[in-house]
Order: structure tokens, then C-alpha cells, then sequence
């Protein structure tokens, strides 16, 4: 082993000290923002949670990027390289669980939202790792940039593309995503779908449904044949394409005419230029949706979403500390607890994941995550850390289960040491940034990244607030008040 390769591992075992260290501060952000459970563009507690243990270990925080007001990207340090890392922490509707019981318990009934993916893990395992890899670099006059994002509203694919057409993430040399997965892992290559997230506004006349019909202009009528013409469309589109949609405002009342209707669409499939394709298309479905109902009707763009994609040399620079750091060690209880969740959910009865899995090239999958964005932009890794249990079904209750519960917390010192190390290496290696570069330049070829969002086009901040206020109130009881405390 060089003295070079020597060094950089003692930095690393620094980092790993300072996480192990203070791995009940990384388990108290997860903690903390698994009750407050907020959904995505209403994450302020969650917010202003993680900035305050970003500042607290010296980092300057800017909140508010792009109009998004739960936003934040926080920078501690100077000069290039600039590397980043980026996460989301939202919730999902109707999603509350006790966490540590293996069967269907809501926190609170009635349908608050939960966190039933992770998000509150990516967050833990994020700050953790950027915390860890800003003190050795302290400790060891590392000279570089080190940026953390906070993106709300990841389930409905907003921050990351105002980020960028803002300029807030220009001048990242590499960037790295944290995820929760139920591995220890991470991938190369074309991962998830691309979307667009639009809604269609039809505009008519209102009056009485009885009395004097013919006087209107029916905009929930145009609503509908906007769905039946796009759902005999799909008999022409690409097999690999994935459209739905939910309608945000159908009319008031049975007895008025709806004036004013709303369907929310998304547009996915396997690069941007199909997704794009399909909107189109529906557009002039609508056109002659609001033509048959002598309506007008309006999109408003809420997202655009490439498809994310990992970067070859990010990957192999993950892999090699995934084998560094290796899975967690698990106990007799987490084994039981996992056990009896794929038991009641009928899923294979395994256990915890317990071994690393190669690196291997990522088959795409129809989900979507904004990240995919920046991954076209900037050269991007991929970091999977293992707080689901294996066989839970995202967005359901048996996925919120192992969330704040040890299975979690050791994840999230997993997955931080995985960061740390990696972020590390692209600091002290010029060489492997370098061929990080290259190979991402080589991987997108010509297919440069471009934003399609409106350049006057502004996040949607008021999304979630009403279910929000409706549920935070009972919702407070849990809230964890300690702050985190960096030793």
C-alpha cells in the first residue's frame, strides 16, 4: 500500500471514529424528523431541525433557495474542489405508523401523514457523513468546498430542477445522492424514469344545473374528455410509457355548473424527449377537450425530471468504501423484528440484508426521483444505505416500521461512513475526480442537460399546507425537542 493510499485510509478511520462517536446525534435528526412527518413543500420543522445541526458543526446555511421556503443548501470551506451532496426527507400522505411494531398501527388515526419510504433516514445519514468529512478536512488542512442540499418535496419531483435553472448548484465538481434502500449498495447507469408534473386548468361558465343549464360551460365535462381521449391514445404511445393523473377540483356542488376544474398529470418514460413527447400530446387532447365544452383551459408545469442516472467512477469509488465499511452488524431483536414484518406482509422470510452486494450495472426502474435532474448536469453517485426492511412496500405502513428503530440508526451510521469516505477521496485524489469527469462526459455524450421548467415558473409553496395545518396540531405531542449536540 502507498504511503498516499496509507494516509488517506488513517482520514477515514478518523471520519468513521467522529460518526461512531456521534451516532446517537445522526439516530436524533432520523428520530426527529420521522415525527414530524411532514409532507413535501410544508418540511419547516424538519428544515429548520437540520439547518441548526448544520450550524452548529460550522457550516453556513442558506434557507429559502429557488422560493422554496423548507429549502436550505448549507457550505463549509473554500475553493475546488466543489463536492455536494443532496437528499429529500418528505413524507407521505396517509402513511402513519408506530414504528417497532410489525403490524398495521397508526400513530395517529384518521390519515396523518408518515414517513413510509426513509426519507427521514436519507436526511441522518446525510448530515452525519457531511459533518464527519468537514471535521477531518478541518483536522487535516483539506483543502476544498463541501455543499449539502436539502430538496423538499422529492414524491413530487420540485426542488432539485429549480436548483439548477437558479444557478444554485453551478460550479459542483461531483455530487453524490443518499438513499434508503434495504442494501447496503450502489449502481452505474440509467436508473429511474424521466417525468414531467403538469396540471391542465379548464375554464367555463357557471350556473345552475337545473334551471338554466344550457348557459354554462362545463369544465368538469372537459376534465373528462381529456380522459378519454388520452386513455384511447395509449393504444399508440410507447409501451414503456407511465401516465396518470388525479383531479385536484372537480366543481363545488352537484346543482352549479362547474366553472373551474383541475387535473394534476404526470408524464414518465425512459428519457426526457418521450416524456416530453406525451405532454405534448396531451396537450392538444385538451385543446379538444375544452373545444367539445366551449371551455379554455391552461397548463401550469410543476416539475421536470430527467431520469436519474449514476456516474461509472462514482460507483467504483462507492463500492470500494462499501467494502471498507461493510453491512451492520444486527441483533437477535432486529432480526425478529424483521422477520415478523415479512411474516405479516407475507413477503419471504429472510431477515435483514447481511452481505455486500458487486457492483453492477442499475436496471431501470419506472420510479422517479428530481436528483435525476443533477445527475445529468453534474457527475453523480448513487449511495443505498439499509433501513427498510427487506420485502416492505414503499408508501405503505409496513415500510415506516424499522424508521426509527436501531434497524435505522445503525443504517444511518452506515451509509454517513460510506459518504464520508467517498467525499474524502474526491477531496485528496485530483486523479480520481479527474476520471470521474471524463467518464461522465464520455456516459451523457450530446445529450447535454437543458431545463424545461418556464423561466419564470415558481415552485408551488402553498402544496400540502392545508393537510399540514390539519394534522401538525395532534402531531406536535411527538415532536422529539432536543436539539442535536456534536461532540
Amino acid at each position: 500500500m502507498s504511503e498516499k493510499n496509507t494516509k488517506t485510509d488513517q482520514i477515514k478511520s478518523d471520519a468513521f471514529k467522529y460518526i461512531d462517536l456521534n451516532k446517537t446525534e445522526i439516530a436524533k435528526i432520523g428520530d426527529a424528523v420521522f415525527y414530524f412527518a411532514e409532507l413535501g413543500m410544508q418540511e419547516f420543522r424538519t428544515s429548520d431541525y437540520t439547518a441548526d445541526a448544520l450550524r452548529k458543526a460550522g457550516f453556513e446555511v442558506e434557507v429559502g433557495i429557488s422560493g422554496i421556503p423548507p429549502a436550505w443548501v448549507a457550505t463549509w470551506g473554500s475553493g475546488t474542489p466543489v463536492i455536494a451532496v443532496h437528499c429529500e426527507a418528505d413524507a407521505i400522505p396517509k402513511c402513519s405508523q408506530v414504528p417497532g411494531i410489525p403490524e398495521e398501527k397508526p400513530l395517529i388515526e384518521g390519515g396523518a401523514p408518515g414517513h413510509a419510504e426513509g426519507h427521514n433516514t436519507n436526511i441522518a445519514a446525510m448530515i452525519g457523513g457531511a459533518v464527519a468529512a468537514k471535521r477531518v478536512m478541518e483536522k487535516e488542512h483539506i483543502r476544498g468546498t463541501l455543499k449539502v442540499y436539502f430538496a423538499p418535496a422529492e414524491e413530487q419531483n420540485i426542488s432539485r430542477p429549480y436548483f439548477l435553472r437558479d444557478g444554485h448548484m453551478d460550479g459542483i465538481d461531483a455530487t453524490f445522492h443518499i438513499h434508503v434502500s434495504d442494501e447496503l449498495s450502489t449502481t452505474y447507469g440509467i436508473r429511474q424514469y424521466g417525468v414531467i408534473s403538469v396540471e391542465f386548468i379548464f375554464r367555463g361558465k357557471g350556473t345552475h344545473s337545473a334551471v338554466s343549464p344550457w348557459l354554462g360551460r362545463n369544465a368538469l365535462d372537459a376534465v373528462v374528455l381529456m380522459d378519454v381521449g388520452w386513455g384511447l391514445m395509449r393504444q399508440q404511445l410507447e409501451p414503456s410509457q407511465r401516465s396518470h393523473r388525479v383531479i385536484d377540483n372537480g366543481g363545488d356542488q352537484p346543482n352549479q355548473i362547474p366553472s373551474y376544474t383541475k387535473a394534476w398529470w404526470w408524464f414518465r418514460d425512459i428519457n426526457i424527449d418521450l416524456a416530453t413527447a406525451n405532454f405534448e400530446k396531451a396537450k392538444k387532447i385538451a385543446e379538444g377537450a375544452a373545444l367539445m365544452t366551449g371551455c379554455t383551459y391552461e397548463t401550469n408545469i410543476l416539475a421536470v425530471c430527467w431520469p436519474t442516472r449514476a456516474n461509472r467512477a462514482m460507483a467504483e469509488i462507492i463500492q470500494s468504501n462499501i467494502e471498507m465499511v461493510e453491512m451492520p452488524q444486527w441483533s437477535n431483536e432486529e432480526e425478529t423484528l424483521a422477520k415478523n414484518l415479512q411474516q405479516a406482509i407475507h413477503a419471504p422470510i429472510v431477515g435483514l440484508q447481511k452481505r455486500i452486494k458487486p457492483l453492477k450495472e442499475a436496471i431501470q426502474s419506472t420510479s422517479c426521483n428530481d436528483s435525476g435532474s443533477v445527475s445529468w448536469a453534474i457527475p453523480t453517485g448513487r449511495i443505498n444505505f439499509p433501513s427498510n426492511v427487506p420485502g416492505c412496500h414503499f408508501h405503505t405502513w409496513s415500510a415506516a416500521v424499522s424508521l426509527a428503530t436501531t434497524i435505522a440508526h445503525k443504517a444511518e451510521v452506515n451509509g454517513a461512513k460510506v459518504l464520508a469516505a467517498s467525499m474524502i477521496d474526491l477531496f485528496i485524489d485530483a486523479s480520481l475526480l479527474d476520471n470521474v469527469k471524463k467518464t461522465f462526459s464520455d456516459e451523457i455524450g450530446t445529450k447535454k442537460y437543458f431545463s424545461i421548467l418556464p423561466k419564470d415558473q415558481k415552485p408551488p409553496v402553498n402544496l400540502n399546507r392545508d393537510e399540514m395545518e390539519k394534522w401538525r396540531p395532534l402531531m406536535e405531542k411527538y415532536y422529539i425537542k432536543e436539539k442535536v449536540q456534536w461532540s
